[in-house]
This record gives structure tokens, sequence and C-alpha cells, in this order.
């Protein structure tokens, strides 16, 4: 790393180390990401709530805490974003909602308690798409998030202002969250990585919600992180789960497991049901599986359950539950364009009776037991994530025949999902003159692993947001 005003460039481990090594200052670090931030968010709208008076306000206690000699927290100086639907202290969480604007939190919510806790220093708000339900981001109140390799192509959705942020290097790391692809498909979007948690991994409550979440969304949204680095991912990751008193469900299970007997076995699967998988994304996951045999992973050919099951039974189940829960909330206050996605999505779906709401849900069950049992034989599965190049910004906007497909493709996203399993994107190459990635599933608890693998991938393929970077700059 060279000067100061190139600290925006560093990870989060890095620049962790160079502050605990009294090498550089958290004001420092703090400073050239909001220069940074100055310099591309303007043309991006990735982050739609600027905290840089509380950054650097916070950023003069840590450099304090540093002089003072006493322990410092593992992200002690960090700067960090949070995505515009999570409670912040005296903030507003309007989830993309111009409705909900004035919706003003009391309390942080347990993820940003976790973060701010380990010495992480929250310099913005990122952007969503409306009631975070999209899979680009754009909304009414905020407006649309560009990907920072150029438009027309999608940041993704819905936590597409975190990843364009993350690609575009405005600092090391930023929260998200998935309820079907929600953290993954950014990370695809932009080139970066995440790992989407074990169903309940990390604490969430927000003390704005008017309601409790249905029973499916409980089991399904996670909160993570989108990064540059694996080894950020883990980072922040290990630090998000500390339970919570306010979320009943987040269990007490650390974060690293027990060693794993080598050669760890990953199953390396292109099963499509049917679609018809890019040669481009094919060629990423043979690209992917070479790295993991180089590292010293047992590659081999195997399919696990077929995942299309999975994906069907988010789209008859879930969407069962969104049409009661969520659907009402979107006719009253959300826009023309949302309301038109969500017909679609209730179009493609098999929406059920309650005898069918229960009938789904208990199958669950029988599909996550087969996963596991799978899992058990070989700890990591290698598939896609999409199956195609990622799309434009508007995508899902223009039809049923485009929202469609978009699911079509993405069965390893929300199938995932619905079994609870953890699951990690790592960008790798374009496709199609666009940010691709393959997907890492794991043993349920164990990001530990996947992190692994994706930090494997990593030193091997190279990081694809700094080609980004060096385009830039030429």
């Amino acid at each position: 790393m060279g000067s100061e005003a190139e600290l925006w460039r560093a990870g989060a481990v890095e620049l962790a180390g160079r502050i605990q090594r009294r090498e550089v200052k958290p004001s420092e670090a703090v400073e050239s990401v909001l220069d940074r931030v100055a310099a591309r968010n303007p043309a991006l709208n990735a982050i739609t709530v600027d905290l840089a008076d509380h950054a650097r306000e916070a950023a003069r206690a840590a450099d304090d805490a540093v002089a003072a000699g006493g322990p410092l927290g593992p992200l002690h100086g960090v700067p960090v974003t949070i995505k515009e639907n999570i409670d912040q202290a005296g903030l507003s969480n309007p989830n993309g909602v111009p409705a909900m604007a004035d919706l003003i939190a009391s309390d942080d919510a347990p993820l940003v308690r976790n973060l701010t806790a380990a010495g992480a220093i929250v310099i913005g708000r990122t952007n969503v798409p409306e009631f975070s339900m999209r899979g680009t981001t754009e909304n009414p109140l905020r407006g649309r998030t560009h990907n920072p390799w150029g438009d027309p192509v999608s940041a993704g959705g819905s936590s597409g202002g975190a990843g364009s942020a993350c690609a575009a290097g405005m600092g090391p790391i930023h929260h998200g969250n998935d309820i079907g692809g929600s953290l993954r498909f950014p990370a695809m979007a932009n080139g970066v990585t995440t790992v989407k948690p074990t169903s309940n991994r990390v604490p969430v409550f927000n003390g704005t919600a008017s309601a409790e979440r249905g029973p499916l969304a409980q089991v399904m949204s996670v909160q993570g992180i989108i990064a540059r680095h694996a080894e950020d991912v883990r980072a922040a990751t290990r630090v998000m789960i500390e339970p919570d008193p306010r979320d009943p469900l987040s269990p007490p299970v650390p974060f690293d497991g027990q060693p794993l007997d080598g050669p760890i076995t990953v199953a390396v699967t292109t099963e499509s049901a049917g679609y018809d998988l890019h040669p481009g994304i094919a060629e990423l996951i043979d690209r992917a599986a070479a790295q993991l045999g180089d590292a010293g992973y047992r590659v081999v050919r195997a399919d696990p359950p077929p995942v299309i099951e999975a994906a069907n039974g988010w789209f008859s189940t879930f969407a069962t539950e969104m049409r009661s829960a969520l659907a009402p909330a979107i006719e009253e206050h959300g826009s023309p364009v949302i309301n038109d996605i969500f017909g679609w999505y209730f179009d493609i779906s098999e929406l059920t009776d309650l005898d069918g709401y229960i009938a789904g849900f208990a199958d669950r069950t029988r599909l996550m037991r087969a996963w596991n049992l799978f899992l058990d034989e070989h700890p990591l599965v290698l598939s896609p994530f999409l199956m195609r190049p990622m799309y434009d910004h508007d995508y899902d906007s223009r039809g049923l025949a485009e929202v469609k497909d978009l699911f079509d493709s993405a069965i390893y996203s929300t199938g995932i999902n619905y079994l609870g399993l953890p699951a990690g994107v790592i960008g790798m190459d374009l496709v199609d003159d666009r940010p691709a990635a393959v997907q890492v599933i794991g043993r349920r608890y164990r990001e530990d692993t996947i992190c692994d693998a994706l930090a494997a991938v990593e030193a091997r393929n190279g990081v694809l947001a700094h080609r980004l970077w060096a385009r830039e700059e030429r």
C-alpha cells in the first residue's frame, strides 16, 4: 500500500492490522475512504445516506483509543456501510419506500451493534430497491444505483448499493441481506465476494418493523457481508454472528467449526434443470474447480439433490406467504413498477391455499435432509450462481418473460435460500463484458469452510475489482 491517500484500496483485515501496529491511524483510513466516496459516489448513487461527519468523529475517538494503548476490536477503525433497510439509531429506515421515509429507528439493530462494538466505523447507508424485493436496485425515494463496470448492467439487488460501493472502492466492508439472492446477485453483478450465512446465523431485529416476519421469511432471510476479499467476509461475519437477546432465533454457534479431515471433497455440478447454461459461466466453473484442485481439495463431478425442487418450493410456499404478508403494503405504497414486478412474481408462482402452504413448509424438511446427507459426503458444492450473464438494470421490469428467465436462471440462488444453507459467491471474470461469478455451497454453520474455498480461488484467480480500478486509471 502506498500513500495514506490510497488507503481506500486496502482490505479490512489488512487495514485493521496496520491500525493495530500503529502504521496507520483510523482517521487516515476513514478520510481516504471518504475521499473515494466523494469521487465515485455521485456517479453511482450507491451510498444514499452520507455519515461522513459521524465517521470523522468516530475516527477521532478511535485514534484516541489506539494512543491509549488498550485492547482494540478486530475491526478497529475499519470503514463499513449499512444497507438502508436495517435500523441505525436516529436514522430513517425507509427500505426504498417514500411512504416510510420518516420511519426513524430508536436503536441500532444487533448487527450494527456487533460491528461497531468490534471497532468498525459506519461511513454511510447503501441503496435498496422498493421493499428490498427486486433483482436490481432502484426506488422512487433514492433513485437508481449504477454498476461501476458501466451501464446498462444492473448493480444487482437488493443489496445493489453495497455491491456497487464495494467494487468501486468505497470501503472494504459492506453489509447486506439475502432472502432469495440479495447478497449474491450484487456480488456477481459487481465482481466482488460474499457469503450468505446459514439461516438465522446473524441476529436481526428492526424496532421500526410494524410486525414480525412470516415463518418462511424468518428461516430464509439472512444478514451478511459483501467485500472484495474472502478474508474480509470471514472477519466481519465472525463479528456479526454474536447472538442478541432481541433475536430469539440466533444460535450461539461459534464461527469456526472443527477441522474437517482432508482432503475436503468438492462436488462440482452444472445441472441446470433444463436452462441453457451459458458457456462462459460453465468455463468459470471449470476454472474454479481446477483452482480448488490446485489448492489441495478433492474435486469430483457429482450432482446434489435437484435444486429445482427447492427453487420451486421457494416460489410456491414463499410466494404464498408474500402474497399475504407483503403484497398489501406494496399495493398501497409501492410504485407501478414494483406492483407490475410483483404481479409477474405471482404469475410464475404456484400459489397455494393454507393446506398447501403447510404441506410445502413440511416438505422443506425432506429437501433439507437430502442435501444434508449429500453434504455429509461432499462438504462443499461448486455450482453456478446465475446461469446466464448479468442482466440489464431494467430487465425485470420489461415483462413476464424476462422475470421468468431471470428466476429460471437463478435456481441455485432461491433454492439455496429455501434450504437455509450457507453459500458464497466470488466474482471471477467478465462474461459478455459483464462481471460473472461462481457459487460455493457448504454445510450448515460451516461458513468458515466456504471462506477457505473462496480464499483459495481468490489467491489463484485474483481480485476482479482490481481490474476495474486499473481500467479506471488508464
